[in-house]
């Protein structure tokens, strides 16, 4: 992913809310959102070059998901895929803390990441750019390409947005999350970072919901989890289209959530 904004423990009746914009290069390829074929417990895009995924939940209620951290000049592309950090959290029985802990030696021969893993009644937060984990608070968070709530423009937007959406306790359209997810409004240049991309790119990448030739927002995930354990996970994909070409739709419950 490259935007991840998330209610957690903030709406009265979703612990979890999760709305999530992934930035990819359009000839990368991947499969959608589905419930994997050899491991039937997840549910999660895949990538198909390096076989992890950016985004998922298992049938036991195990979240996670990954950005990358933007400092042009330090790719290796030597490094381990970051999307196995995702898919080996949600394979794994250890709790977030100890999994990311577990991480944290190794962290670096990886590229620069920020991750977000746990369950609907305990988030944590890690980044190789960024020192410990730490548990998630109560809240509305944004995490784009820097470290979690880094106050970005976009970041800022979309917190703001998705507060709006669910003030009041009111229930959630997952299409108001979706129409938040589409915003392609770019901020003045004089409040863009400065990543060391140049200022095109940084104009191309400051919106919520990216498009350029070669790059931008392949698919929108949104993921709603009440308080009785179900869960609601919906993805569309464009991969360069104006207009979603597929859109997937899961609800079930976590197990033992009763």
């Amino acid at each position: 992913m490259c935007l991840i904004l998330l209610s957690f423990d903030w709406h009265p009746r979703y612990p979890v809310v999760i709305a999530a914009n992934r930035d990819e290069f359009y000839n990368r390829a991947s499969s959608a959102a589905s419930f994997w074929d050899d491991e039937p417990g997840i549910l999660a895009g895949k990538d198909l070059v390096a076989g992890g995924t950016w985004f998922g939940i298992t049938r036991s209620g195990r979240i996670a998901a990954i950005t990358n951290y933007r400092e042009p000049g330090f790719h290796r592309m030597e490094a381990p895929s970051r999307g196995g950090l995702v898919a080996g959290y949600l394979r794994d029985t250890s709790s977030a803390e100890d999994y990311l802990e577990k991480l944290k030696p190794v962290a670096g021969s990886y590229n620069g990441f920020s991750i977000i893993a746990g369950t609907v009644l305990d988030l944590r937060y890690f980044s190789n750019r960024g020192g410990r984990v730490q548990k998630i608070a109560p809240g509305i968070h944004g995490l784009s390409n820097h470290l979690l709530n880094t106050a970005w423009p976009k970041v800022e937007r979309g917190k703001r947005m998705l507060a709006d959406i669910l003030s009041g306790g009111r229930e959630v359209d997952p299409e108001d999350l979706f129409r938040m997810l589409a915003d392609r409004w770019r901020p003045p240049d004089e409040s863009l970072p400065d990543t060391g991309i140049g200022l095109e790119w940084e104009r191309i990448l400051s919106s919520l919901f990216i498009t350029s030739p070669v790059y931008g927002t392949r698919s929108s995930t949104v993921l709603l989890v009440d308080r009785e354990g179900q869960v609601t996970f919906i993805e569309k994909v464009f991969n360069a289209e104006p207009e979603p070409l597929k859109v997937t739709r899961y609800v079930f419950e976590i197990e033992g959530a009763r």
